[in-house]
């Protein structure tokens, strides 16, 4: 990426129903293993050992921390479009113009098309998706057929980034 950068969007997952839900579960684990440390008593209802407590508390906190260091980060250059899912990709995955037949914001459906949020494989030719929260995205169709959709809260800056470079089709 070493052209000038046209665009940059930087994204998190957002839902507050997935962080009550991990603040919910963490604080489950958490008090159920200060109850056994501390005071020797088995509040779990699931009767796990200390140990096995221990490890679910573990996986809990490390779920959640992937979670929080999750972010979607999108650039468009003059030579393509570059995205990354850190920390499951630590590099950009560059796209090249030349590999790019079209490219064009849209709406989506995430749970219908998709699956839900995150690095999804969509069914039924929807192709692959990098994807944290909303319904708007960049949709890129390559030489080969093959598709990306990349999620986007800046749908307007995209589309006057695309129109710049003469690479927004419909």
């Amino acid at each position: 990426m070493e052209e000038e950068r046209l665009f940059t969007e930087r994204q998190r997952f957002n839902q507050i129903w997935l962080w009550l839900l991990l603040l919910g579960i963490n604080i489950r684990f958490l008090f159920n293993l200060y109850q056994q440390l501390i005071y020797g008593q088995h509040g779990s209802s699931e009767g796990l050992n200390t140990n096995d407590l221990c490890i679910a508390a573990g996986i809990s906190l490390l779920v959640t921390a992937i979670f929080l260091s999750s972010r979607l980060e999108t650039v468009i250059t003059s030579d393509g479009i570059n995205v990354r899912f850190f920390p499951f990709q630590l590099t950009f995955k560059n796209y090249t113009w030349d590999k790019i037949s079209k490219s064009f914001v849209r709406h989506y459906h995430p749970l219908t098309e998709y699956g839900g949020w995150g690095l999804r494989f969509g069914v039924f030719g929807s192709g692959k998706a990098y994807n944290v929260s909303g319904n708007k995205g960049i949709q890129i169709i390559f030489t080969n057929g093959s598709k990306l959709l990349i999620g986007t809260k800046k749908p307007t800056e995209v589309e006057d980034t695309l129109k710049m470079i003469n690479h927004l089709d419909y």
